[in-house]
């Protein structure tokens, strides 16, 4: 479980310079972390490790990624912004 003190961190983490990740990243960490099951919330820590241009081809669904665990979590972040 993440505590609020850890959770101003992944928000401050989330921030990354690039104004397509800022946008998808910082609101679903303040909106949308907390009500995650535990570990699609170690999935989201996990996806903030990696490179920016990796994250930047994944959330404009360029590519996929190949890992399944980051695969599920850039879904979930994308179905929050992009609702049927």
């Amino acid at each position: 479980m993440y505590s609020e003190e850890d959770i101003r961190r992944l928000a401050w983490q989330s921030r990354r310079g690039m104004l397509e990740l800022d946008v998808l990243f910082v609101p679903f960490v303040n909106e949308a972390f907390r009500d995650l099951p535990e570990d699609d919330q170690e999935r989201f820590v996990n996806l903030l490790a990696c490179e920016d241009q990796d994250l930047f081809v994944w959330l404009m669904e360029r590519e996929e990624p190949t890992d399944p665990d980051i695969k599920r979590i850039v879904r979930i972040i994308l179905d929050r912004v992009q609702p049927d």
